[in-house]
């Protein structure tokens, strides 16, 4: 049983490094585009693999319900869909790559400086009460106390992000209508 949850974890890995890696180097927008929906799927799917059910919701929710849709609606929206090639010249590559380099030398250290065998397991049974579950390693679904929160302590916020998301939707409606009256 734990060797098909490495399998599970893999394939989803897999799948979100394939697909991210058809996003950056495909170069039809259209396939990119699409591409991308392969990625968020994944990650989501590894924000459940960790137990973040919230995080997975969430990343279902708002990248593919609303920023995937945002984008392929704006591709759509392009004149010059079926011969639209983005230009895959890069500048600056070598300076570019010292700070990558940085950050997955940080990483790498972080994996390697952390102790993995201290952790509890994920299939640890979960103890009552927030504070002290988190600290127990307990994974309890967090859901259901997100969204209260959301819905109440931080509704001005998360209305401000919606119209925002809102605004970004009508200005790339606006920006599009534009650039078709040029050609």
């Amino acid at each position: 049983m734990e060797i098909l949850k490495h399998i599970i974890f893999y394939l989803f890995v897999a799948m979100t490094i394939g697909s991210a890696c058809v996003v950056v180097f495909h170069r039809r927008i259209i396939y990119s585009a699409f591409a991308l929906l392969g990625t968020f799927f994944g990650v989501a799917a590894l924000y459940l693999y960790l137990c973040a059910d919230f995080l997975a919701a969430s990343q279902v929710l708002i990248y593919v319900g609303g920023i995937l849709t945002l984008i392929i609606f704006g591709v759509f929206l392009t004149a010059k869909i079926t011969s639209l090639d983005i230009p895959q010249q890069t500048h600056q590559r070598f300076i570019a790559l010292v700070p990558a380099a940085l950050l997955g030398a940080g990483l790498v250290g972080m994996i390697y400086g952390t102790d993995w065998k201290g952790l509890p397991p994920l299939s640890s049974p979960p103890v009552t009460g927030g504070e002290a579950a988190f600290a127990a390693g307990g994974a309890q679904p967090t859901a259901k106390g997100l969204g209260r929160l959301l819905l109440t302590d931080y509704l001005v916020p998360f209305e401000v992000a919606s119209m925002l998301l809102l605004a970004a939707l009508v200005g790339a409606m606006r920006l599009a209508r534009f650039y078709r009256r040029e050609d």
